[in-house]
């Protein structure tokens, strides 16, 4: 006999100001196999599970349901409390009157009725509800951090410091990601090469760190503590265990004018190269795409002046699999084209650039040696105009509607460091609204105003038109003034959106992860479990999440690596036991289920079958790995036969909570 108890939440006023929560209760109370229905300010409190406790055991409660809200914020709170006094975790049911209700709709008697009506499904369900018990899986000690940059960097480090194995899987020939192409950092003014490079070093010398560089993530499968990962290696063309880094390749290569990507092609190296000075690992790579020995057989000069043999014109890419125990995206960001902007004359002038190529120009390492010259001819710029939110703000068909976040900051400190370094520059900086919400950054802002005398303009840059004597006219109006201005600049910065890496997408579908409109990778719960992706198992690490600057970047990745940490420092996980399973007797082995599974947990088998003659023969029929299976469930949509059914959500399960909500 079932004996089910209803406990409904005023979750302070944000369900009782819509739901009449007593009516719920009292309407609820009368419904078939209840025994008890409450209603309480906050049953997530201690007092609210305390009354839960004492009702399953004064009324001897087979199943609960609570009507609260999101089952995603307290399910585990509700199944803990009914577990501590003996009853199982799985006969407990969550309505969520919150999110699905409440929330969304403003007239009360709406509200009520829709809210009664989920407490109903809730209960049809918990009527047929079985105890479940969750089984164990071992956890790999080992962490997998894909992106090398100073999100994966530092996550890796903290990882390792714990004791942990580590892989970072990084894309270029090098780690260091954007923060190794810029030249100072705000709000400090400090070097950015002299605060990454350490770290970088101490990645390639941690023993608990292993770099796979040049690499990509070619395939995902398994779960939360047991990950197997496929690493595709790049063929470099360079053993790495044999090259000293000394760059006499570098040097002798006879192919030259090669655009330099981490120079953002301002300049050119040669078809071996290692990307900048302080590269880790610091290997040199050679292009395929432009080496001639490579392309037609002609040349070698590079493997005969090595010493080291380091050179290998038949290195071939190949895999590696790995296990892992979780997984940290790191993917990070790129600037976005501004080639469409045609009123900036991006693509008509070579001195109109992007925040990221000043940061070249002006960078020791850069193509100009760290002076500040127009592109067009290398002479010195007396007349700078910075343009703000070029791509951000603004509606998708001219880009992106999020604020990028770093721009106004960067924005004031090129503005700085072009006024102290070259006070005879005029700088002007054209912007919507200035937002500095860090620690010292509206200081450091303030600074830039007051002490380095920058021209900030309230307004919009309507167009940038190249002259006839190599200046461009910057056509913009001044919202303070009223009045509309044309300024003849030698230089203009256009300070691009950023939006998340190219690749964040296809890693998105190997990971079961899920992203929001602009790409950015979702966490599980923007202010509770803000790196944690929903897949369980998978982290969040950096801008891959959403747009940051670095002090932001570092800390979230430490908070990533606590929360890997504590993840690796269990033994065994409980698994979920609401997975499939499949009726032998009904299966017909049409493989459907194995085909539309995304983590490979069916498998078919031959198994032996009595038949009505007594005789026995071999049927192919589906098997579940109930250790690999997330109970998406899509191999019981998916099974023609019916064979295939989900614990804890079965087809009878659903279909009489849609009796309930039509009745």
């Amino acid at each position: 006999m079932h004996r089910i108890g209803v406990f409904v939440c005023h979750c302070g006023t944000n369900i009782a100001a819509t739901v009449d929560v007593k009516k719920v209760a009292e309407v609820l109370s009368y419904e078939r196999c209840v025994v008890i229905s409450k209603e309480y300010q906050y049953m997530c409190s201690e007092s609210g599970q305390k009354l839960i406790k004492e009702a399953i055991l004064d009324y001897q409660l087979t199943g609960i349901v609570v009507c609260s809200c999101s089952p995603r914020m307290h399910e585990a709170t509700f199944r803990k409390s009914a577990a501590s006094v003996g009853l199982n975790p799985y006969m407990v049911e969550i309505a969520n009157i919150r999110e699905q209700c409440s929330w969304i709709h403003k007239n009360t008697e709406v509200a009520t009725e829709k809210a009664i009506i989920l407490g109903r499904a809730a209960i049809a369900k918990v009527l047929l509800n079985t105890p479940l018990t969750a089984g164990e899986s071992p956890v790999v000690k080992r962490a997998l951090v894909i992106g090398g940059g100073i999100a994966g960097i530092q996550t890796a480090l903290d990882i390792a410091e714990a004791g942990f194995k580590v892989d970072i899987v990084e894309r270029n020939s090098t780690i260091g990601g954007k923060m190794a192409q810029i030249d100072k950092t705000f709000p400090t003014l400090d070097c950015a090469a002299c605060i990454l490079t350490p770290k970088m070093v101490d990645c390639a010398q941690n023993e608990n760190i292993k770099i796979y560089s040049y690499s990509e993530i070619d395939s995902v499968s398994g779960f939360v503590g047991n990950f197997s990962v496929r690493i595709k290696k790049k063929a470099r063309y360079v053993d790495e265990t044999k090259c000293t880094g000394c760059g006499l390749c570098t040097e002798k290569c006879p192919t030259k004018n090669i655009p330099n990507d981490f120079n953002l092609k301002m300049d050119t190296r040669r078809a071996v190269y290692i990307p900048f000075a302080q590269a880790v690992p610091k290997v040199a790579v050679i292009d395929a795409e432009h080496c001639n020995i490579l392309k037609n057989g002609k040349c070698g000069l590079c493997a005969k002046i090595c010493s080291a043999g380091a050179i290998d014109y038949t290195q071939k890419e190949r895999y590696v699999e790995e296990k892992y125990g979780a997984i940290v995206v790191a993917t990070g960001f790129n600037p976005i084209s501004v080639d469409k902007y045609g009123e900036y004359a991006y693509s008509q002038s070579k001195d109109v650039i992007t925040s990221l190529e000043f940061e070249r120009l002006t960078n020791a390492a850069g193509p100009t040696g760290g002076t500040l010259l127009r592109p067009s001819d290398g002479k010195h710029p007396h007349t700078v105009v910075f343009v703000q939110c070029v791509g951000s703000r603004c509606t998708e068909e001219r880009g992106k509607s999020y604020c990028s976040k770093i721009c106004c900051m960067y924005t004031a400190k090129h503005a700085m460091l072009i006024r102290e370094k070259y006070p005879d520059t005029e700088v002007y900086v054209f912007y919507i609204d200035v937002r500095t919400p860090g620690k010292n950054f509206d200081e450091f802002y303030r600074r830039a105003v007051e002490e380095y005398g920058v021209h900030y303009i309230k307004g919009a840059v309507g167009k940038v038109s190249p002259r006839a004597d190599g200046t461009l006219d910057v056509q913009a109006s001044d919202l303070i003034m009223n009045e509309q201005l044309h300024i003849s600049a030698d230089l203009v910065v256009l300070a691009a959106a950023i939006e998340p890496d190219k690749s964040a997408r296809g890693l998105a579908t190997m990971l079961t992860a899920s992203m929001d409109t602009n790409d950015f990778f979702t966490e599980a719960h923007p202010k509770l479990r803000p790196v944690e992706s929903p897949t369980a198992g998978v982290f969040l690490s950096g801008t891959c999440q959403g747009p940051k600057d670095i002090p932001e970047t570092v800390s979230q990745a430490s908070a990533c690596a606590a929360k890997v940490i504590g993840l690796l420092a269990k033994d065994k996980l409980k698994c979920n036991p609401c997975v499939a399973h499949s009726d032998e007797m009904l299966c017909n082995g049409c493989s459907n289920c194995a085909n539309v599974c995304p983590y490979g947990a069916v498998t078919y088998i031959e198994k032996e079958f009595k038949m009505p003659d007594r005789t026995t023969a071999l049927r192919r029929v589906a098997s579940v790995n109930a250790a690999v299976c997330q109970g998406c469930g899509a191999c019981t949509v998916a099974c023609h036969s019916g064979a295939m059914d989900l614990l804890g959500f079965s087809n009878k399960q659903i279909i009489a909570e849609v009796d309930a909500i039509c009745k």
